[in-house]
């Protein structure tokens, strides 16, 4: 199925959580000099235009990044605005980059990255919208097809950012899987998954299955901006990060709580730091 396009959703909410703690990934593993590589299982189009009509359609934006840029002094966003600022010169909020375009901003010489996008006009943006080069291969296919042939990776650090849509109940099978072939292929590698809070009773699912996984050193990052109900769509969004920075868990119980108070839509400040399995 290939109907789901980001275009829709960018800058919301759920992409701030996302982005934030990917971008703090990226810097730590950056204070080494030992290259890694990054590889983004459903990466998009790489930038999206605020403007657009998709993204005018719901202006989901304004529930994320509409309300932060150049609007916020939160300390642990800084990294990340930053960075929307970088790709925003004209100082107006025009453009929202989506991960690959985060992770190619951010990489120095020595890093690479594995780009998979399956739709194919997102595919054709997503080769426009990063730097051309060895540094950065796309590739149309599926992303958890072809993360068999990465990995290990070739510098034997890596970030895997996990972000399917969700849209058929098999993905959240798809999604333990991947994590289950990354365990057993590369078990040091950093892996980013993120979820969408629908039904929390998948999400619950979710969460006892990687318990039971056999996987180690699992922490979960959740936001929301209104409490859990039925027939509102998405409520809350999360990340599941595998062999996190030992300064993420720190990093996020400081950023949650005043993140959550300042895109709530109900009053209610909904977030959740929680290790799933200890190291």
């Amino acid at each position: 199925m290939l109907s789901y396009r980001h275009g829709f959703h960018a800058g919301n909410f759920a992409d701030v959580l996302k982005h934030c703690v990917q971008v703090e990934i990226i810097s730590y593993l950056q204070k080494k000099e030992a290259p890694f590589d990054y590889i983004d299982t459903q990466a998009g189009a790489g930038r999206y235009a605020l403007a657009s009509d998709m993204a005018q359609k719901n202006c989901e934006y304004m529930t994320g990044i509409g309300q932060l840029f150049k609007n916020c002094e939160l300390s642990g966003l800084q990294n990340y605005l930053r960075l929307i600022e970088k790709l925003n010169p004209q100082e107006t909020l025009l453009y929202y980059p989506g991960s690959p375009l985060i992770a190619a901003t951010m990489l120095r010489p020595q890093d690479k990255a594995w780009l998979f996008e399956l739709h194919p006009s997102d595919a054709v943006k997503l080769r426009d919208n990063v730097p051309r080069g060895r540094q950065c291969q796309v590739r149309e296919e599926d992303g958890f097809a072809g993360l068999a042939g990465l990995l290990p990776s070739r510098a034997r650090r890596a970030l895997v950012l996990i972000d399917p849509p969700y849209e058929q109940k098999a993905d959240y099978q798809r999604v333990v899987a991947a994590l289950q072939l990354i365990h057993r292929k590369m078990a040091t590698a950093t892996v980013a998954l993120w979820y969408p809070v629908v039904e929390r009773q998948r999400i619950d699912a979710l969460e006892k299955q990687l318990v039971a996984s056999g996987i180690r050193n699992i922490e979960l990052f959740e936001l929301g901006v209104r409490a859990d109900a039925e027939g509102h769509g998405m409520t809350s969004a999360g990340m599941i990060v595998i062999n996190p920075p030992w300064t993420l868990r720190a990093q996020m119980e400081a950023l949650l709580p005043p993140l959550a108070a300042t895109l709530s839509a109900d009053g209610g400040h909904h977030y959740r730091c929680v290790t799933l399995v200890a190291e």
